[in-house]
């Protein structure tokens, strides 16, 4: 209903190994042939295809509806997307977050617009077999599997959290499409502020991206493989290169796993034993990259500020110890401990310069 690709792509790109099998799949689940609702869509006018604003529709470009379980709230899950953008790799347009990924077949790019009852999702594939991987890495940047409602009801029970959730209930860790992206900039992020990250990041891609064409707004590169970074040099202290230099290495030599099938358990303690990686460090990339719902960063500065705001311990074995009743969502408690202070990252739509 939301491409202009034949049924035979669409079937393909779907993991179909025949035509007859996903006409007989489609039929099974809508009670319509795949034309039937080709036509149903285009009598009723599709919203997207009278979009204007919206890019051409290439070949191997899709629409699609992520769905997710409500509660939703997607201001700081984008508004943290938007703070973090890093210019050429990522994007605000109006309400939707564009970024360029990395995939099997070749350079992507997605663009995400969170609406009432799913996100709509509209991928650019050099090559259609990356549809699968692609949707999978949109979901789990999104967060959209999380259970809010089991989240929002344990973390409820704490009267200093319980007003946070009432206002906006379901919030979401804003995780990553790459974990060895999101280690690379966490190393990057150490010790200074989201603005200073974020340039940072911008003259590691300028210097060792990938240039990618963008059918239908201004991002330019891909983020550097690691392969790439092995000699990277940015305006920093020393000791922070060399602890990015060592995650690098590790990466590339494989040492380090940081993709989907990463032990939970296991991987925190071989990023700790990489000089330059500590409690901060490990606790984001478990969040973001990893996936850990109860990974707790409690030295960040966002989550003191927040704590202190709430009338919660700020700092130290106290806060360690009041978070012991948020487990094992720890990492969701995050996200209502940033929503407590004011931070571009809770702004959304976004409020702030789209380059650096």
């Amino acid at each position: 209903e939301t491409t202009s690709l034949s049924m035979a792509e669409v079937a393909l790109a779907a993991g179909f190994s025949s035509i007859r099998q996903f006409n007989d799949t489609v039929r099974t689940v809508f009670a319509l042939t795949p034309t039937e609702l080709r036509r149903r869509s285009a009598g009723r006018g599709d919203a997207t295809a009278r979009d204007a604003s919206a890019p051409v529709t290439l070949r191997g470009s899709l629409q699609i509806r992520l769905s997710f379980r409500r509660p939703f709230c997607p201001e700081n899950l984008f508004g943290h997307l938007a703070a973090t953008a890093i210019p050429g790799v990522e994007e605000i347009s109006g309400e939707t977050y564009r970024r360029t990924l990395r995939l099997p077949g070749g350079p992507g790019i997605v663009a995400l617009t969170p609406r009432a009852d799913h996100v709509s999702c509209r991928l650019w594939l050099s090559d259609l077999r990356d549809l699968s991987s692609a949707i999978a890495r949109s979901r789990w940047l999104l967060d959209l599997d999380a259970d809010p409602q089991a989240i929002d009801q344990l973390l409820g029970g704490d009267p200093r959290l319980r007003s946070l959730i009432s206002r906006a209930p379901g919030r979401r860790v804003p995780r990553t499409v790459d974990g060895a992206e999101m280690a690379i900039r966490a190393v990057l992020g150490q010790q200074i502020s989201t603005a200073a990250a974020r340039s940072h990041a911008a003259k590691l891609v300028a210097q060792h991206g990938e240039e990618v064409a963008d059918p239908g707004g201004t991002l330019t590169h891909l983020f550097p493989a690691t392969e790439a970074l092995s000699e990277v040099k940015l305006a920093m202290p020393a000791g922070r290169t060399r602890t990015l230099r060592g995650l690098v290495d590790a990466l590339s030599s494989g040492r380090l796993d940081l993709g989907p099938a990463a032990d939970r358990d296991e991987t925190p303690a071989a990023l700790e034993a990489l000089p330059g990686i500590g409690p901060w460090t490990r606790e984001i990339i478990s969040m973001r990259a990893l996936g850990d719902p109860d990974a707790f960063p409690g030295g960040d500065l966002g989550v003191r500020r927040g704590a202190e705001a709430l009338a919660l311990p700020g700092a130290g074995p106290p806060l360690a110890a009041r978070a012991e009743r948020w487990r094992p969502w720890r990492a969701y408690a995050v996200q209502y401990l940033w929503a407590a202070t004011a931070h571009p990252i809770n702004q959304w739509p976004a409020r702030l310069p789209q380059a650096a």
